[in-house]
């Protein structure tokens, strides 16, 4: 007979094997400045920063196939409201409030795998002050932000880093790009950042910046070393 007991212990299981994936997963970090929202993080191969609508952006850690049906399912929920609704009614918490539903009940469905990933999701407003941020876990709980995001693969990060983040709000792009590669080293390995510079040798800096300007067709830019 399967118990309340054998669930929550069932349940304790997914969410350490899940953790234990997640901690391998590079950092990604966001911040708003003037210019629009700047995403940072370092990768191996495939990209972790997307455009999921005008206005929107995504990344995750985790199973990079499991991010990517993440992707792809926050993209066509988006292009589906836009088509049904209009474009300004296509909002980051309409796009992530729609996605915790599934990553929930994968989450507790013994039958079938659970979502290895952690998401980003940030939306560019007219000013810094109304940029909103929601970080989705593959349980389906979000928590949202203002300012500044962080999604990373451990727990143990200092209220100190986090202010390090927020504290660049001011800054220039390529300013808090430089900051941002630095910063990163202390999420990536709270305990021992020399192993994470190490670690980064082996990576490829990548950083967007989704424009708060709507002068042009695609606020979403790619940044590359020749911007900086």
């Amino acid at each position: 007979m399967f118990t309340p007991y054998d669930w929550q212990e069932g349940i304790g299981h997914r969410a350490q094997y899940i953790q234990g994936k997640l901690a391998q997963g590079s950092p990604v970090l966001a911040v708003s400045l003037e210019a629009g929202i700047l995403v940072f993080t370092y990768r191996r191969q495939a990209r972790k920063i997307y455009e999921i609508y005008d206005r929107l952006i995504f990344a995750g850690i985790g199973q990079q196939s499991d991010v990517e049906a993440v992707r792809v399912a926050a993209l066509e929920f988006a292009s589906k409201e836009g088509f049904n609704r209009s474009e300004e009614d296509v909002t980051i918490q309409r796009v992530a409030t729609a996605m915790s539903g599934p990553l929930k009940k994968a989450f507790s469905d013994f039958s079938n795998s659970p979502v290895v990933a952690r998401s980003l999701f940030g939306e560019v407003g007219p000013t810094v002050a109304e940029d909103l941020y929601y970080v989705l876990d593959y349980d389906g709980d979000y928590t949202t932000s203002r300012n500044h995001a962080i999604v990373s693969g451990s727990s143990d990060t200092a209220a100190a880093d986090l202010s390090k983040v927020a504290d660049l709000q001011n800054s220039s792009v390529d300013d808090a790009f430089e900051a941002l590669k630095e910063i990163w080293l202390t999420f990536a390995d709270p305990q021992n950042p020399d192993a994470a510079e190490e670690m980064r040798k082996d990576l490829t800096a990548e950083a967007v910046l989704l424009e708060r300007s709507d002068a042009r067709d695609n606020r979403f830019r790619l940044l590359t070393p020749e911007d900086f």
